[in-house]
């Protein structure tokens, strides 16, 4: 291997080794499991990095050889035979390299794919509260950034240090046979090799943490500014002058280090190759006199030019191999991080069914608290020093009602009084402390999450889309759905023109979050794809809670079609929406305070009716300005 390369080789092990620190035994048992499924591959992989670590001590010797032969007038024959050994090396070392690289990525792709698959499926298992704590970017470099990381310690680190402690082994050998003078001599040169690259190193390692912070801000920034609510904010309220200068610093910041960065390097690279050069000088300069003086073999000298070219790169990456290890190592724990965080609803072994038909809805006494963020998150997922540990305070207490199959349960009272978190609890994103959630008479911690989403359906307020199309983001409730099944519950939500209207009509992408819709266009889809879902149980939570009189109609005739012989649960802040009500439940501070009909809570000139005359009231207008 070329001095230079070798060079840039030990810079860059230098610069991106994170710092050590111990790990646990534990550790390596999890990362065996994940290796397990890849262990005859990996076992030829590591035999092949054998096989080409003496295949790379072999050449040499053979070219030495080749000149002891020049040197001593050998037959012409024995200097071909040794040039074709050479050439058939090389191939065969080539061809050991190809098969060597298609081992390492189908190792390390497959680890990406078992690790990316694992961490996705458990954090899909995690309660809203972990996904309303942690940052979504810090978690999605868990999946990318530290699963790649992980991956390096089988394709990269394990092969590196298993090839380099082979060839330094064997080269270290042979030269020692051949001059153990000359040898020592190269050795004593290797921490004139090796030191100034751990110390450039890290420096060129702290520049690059500080562009990396910088790129880090920057894609934030373009992140928050340039999707569809940050844009119009920006253009609203904010200063476009004062965004650019912030976001040209940083700019400028990150080419100021890159040029650095650059300069460093080749000063670097050039002492290191000079270096080089020295320690190849002082082998030819002295092996060239113990030749002449006839100790040693003019092939001799040569060999050991070349194999000491084989040996310094080796070397170099063994002595930052620990550092590696580590480096991987971390990445594993951070991965294993989010594995280790346990969902606090789970799915018991042995799950029961709702009964057919009509289905009832009940609360029995719950009291509920949201968990504390150390039980839901992570400090490093949620960026920050330490977790909150604020929680545990009951916001729900001893709330019962019963639905009736067919009935429908208005939900009323003040912002923050827990109508929502009523409203949560029916399609278990978060467990009851203490208490039960029914349907059809059934606990719903009995039941499957598959038959919960199968017997619930539920609009809220934001109405949010992914970014695809009108079909996708339907057919997430029933993927098996025939095309006349959407047109036909686009028909019942009042959006069918709207969508034959559309130059790509079903196919048409909806925008991030939906915002290419109207308020009132993106409620009715949710709407509908409530309706292709075929649930018996309907929840409804501020469904027109943001919206004008005109889509408010179009909403609620929607609505009218949803609730149809369903079973319902509807949180509105408009009472005039929930007259029809079997029952309204007025809920204040987490407690059910007033139950009944609307005529009746208004008879009873309770809180509801303090709140229906807040609504309704007529007020006098405001007098002119004087």
């Amino acid at each position: 291997m070329d001095m230079e390369v070798t060079a840039w080789m030990s810079l860059h092990h230098a610069m991106h080794a994170r710092d050590s620190r111990p790990f646990s035994k534990a550790t390596l048992r999890r990362i065996a499991g994940f290796a397990r499924p890849h262990k005859r591959t990996l076992a030829a992989f590591l035999t092949l990095s054998v096989l080409m670590a003496v295949l790379a001590v072999a050449t040499p010797v053979l070219a030495g050889q080749v000149v002891d032969a020049i040197v001593d007038k050998s037959d012409s024959s024995t200097v071909v035979w040794l040039a074709i050994l050479i050439a058939c090396l090389a191939f065969a070392e080539g061809g050991l390299g190809l098969a060597n690289r298609w081992l390492s990525a189908r190792i390390g792709e497959g680890l990406i794919l078992d690790l990316r698959t694992s961490v996705f499926d458990h954090v899909q298992r995690m309660p809203v509260a972990f996904f309303t704590r942690t940052r979504t970017g810090a978690l999605v470099s868990r999946l990318n950034n530290d699963v790649i990381g992980a991956q390096r310690a089988f394709s990269d680190t394990l092969s590196g240090v298993v090839s380099n402690l082979v060839t330094v082994l064997l080269t270290f050998a042979v030269m020692v046979r051949i001059s153990w003078q000359i040898t020592l001599l190269a050795l004593v040169l290797l921490p004139v090799f090796v030191l100034p690259a751990r110390r450039m190193g890290s420096r060129l390692a702290r520049l690059e943490r500080e562009a990396a912070g910088h790129d880090a801000a920057m894609s934030t920034q373009m992140t928050e500014r340039f999707s569809a609510p940050g844009a119009t904010l920006v253009k609203l309220f904010g200063r476009p002058a004062r965004e650019s200068a912030e976001f040209a610093a940083r700019a400028r910041r990150v080419r100021d280090i890159g040029v650095r960065t650059a300069m460093v390097q080749h000063v670097f690279i050039t002492a290191l190759t000079m270096v080089s050069a020295l320690a190849l000088a002082l082998v030819y300069g002295l092996g060239g006199v113990l030749s002449l003086r006839g100790h040693l073999d003019a092939g001799a000298v040569v060999a050991l030019a070349l194999l000491l070219t084989r040996l310094y790169a080796p070397l170099t990456a063994l002595a930052s191999a620990r550092v590696e290890v580590m480096s991987a190592l971390v990445s594993f724990e951070r991965v294993f991080e989010v594995l280790d965080m346990k969902p606090l609803v789970a799915e018991k072994a042995e799950t029961r069914t709702v009964p057919d038909g009509p289905v009832s809805v009940e609360f029995d006494g719950v009291t509920f608290a949201y968990p504390s963020a150390d039980k839901v998150s992570l400090a490093s997922l949620e960026e920050v020093a330490t977790l909150d540990t604020r929680g545990g305070v009951d916001v729900l207490h001893d709330v019962s009602f019963r639905a009736e199959p067919g009935q429908m349960i208005a939900l009323v009272g003040s912002s923050g009084a827990g109508k929502s978190t009523i409203a949560q609890l029916l399609p278990r994103l978060y467990d009851v402390d203490s208490g039960a959630v029914r349907l059809g008479g059934v606990d719903v911690r009995d039941l499957s999450f598959q038959h919960i989403r199968d017997t619930l359906g539920m609009v809220t307020q934001d109405g949010h889309l992914f970014h695809e199309t009108i079909r996708e983001n339907l057919m997430l409730a029933r993927p098996e759905a025939a095309e006349d099944e959407l047109w036909d519950v686009l028909r019942r939500s009042r959006l069918d023109a709207l969508i034959a209207g559309l130059p790509d009509g079903l196919d048409t992408v909806v925008g991030e979050r939906g915002y290419r819709l109207s308020g009132g266009e993106r409620q009715r889809l949710t709407i509908a794809r409530l309706l292709l879902a075929h649930p018996r149980v309907v929840i409804l939570d501020e469904a027109t809670a943001h919206l004008d009189s005109t889509s408010e109609a179009a909403v609620q005739e929607a609505l009218t079609e949803a609730l149809d012989g369903r079973t319902a649960v509807v949180i509105a802040h408009r009472l005039s929406t929930v007259r029809a009500a079997d029952q309204i439940l007025v809920v204040e501070d987490g407690r059910i305070v007033e139950r009944g009909t609307h005529d009746a809570l208004l008879a009873a000139e309770g809180r509801y009716a303090e709140l229906y005359r807040t609504q309704f009231s007529e007020r006098p207008p405001l007098e002119p300005a004087v």
